[in-house]
């Protein structure tokens, strides 16, 4: 499996852009939840996410809205998403793009 070079890549993340965190008005892969999106040669998506806070209000179904949105891709096959807790998110895993959107540069 590799995070790189493989041509489902962009259009999962797409997808995942499409997913808000319902506390930040920012998008969960900006946001830097998703720590991981390995594709195999058969177009398996296995993802790692955590979320801002183990207290987050959609720790039951956000894991599900991503797997349903990466799902949808066309190509991809199983879709199995993990949440993790380690390393814990902080606001360095935001992208420039978050930063700009919520004012932090």
């Amino acid at each position: 499996m590799t995070e790189t070079a493989h041509p489902l890549r962009e259009p999962v993340i797409d997808a995942l852009r499409e997913c808000f965190d319902p506390e930040i008005p920012v998008n969960i892969y900006d946001l830097g939840l998703i720590y991981e999106i390995l594709i195999d040669d058969d177009n398996k998506v296995d993802i790692k996410m955590t979320l801002t806070s183990p207290a987050c209000p959609v720790a039951g179904t956000l894991p599900g809205e991503v797997q349903a949105l990466a799902d949808k891709v066309e190509g991809t096959a199983d879709v199995n998403v993990e949440l993790v807790w380690d390393p814990p998110w902080t606001q360095a895993m935001l992208s420039e793009a978050a930063k700009l959107q919520l004012g932090l540069m």
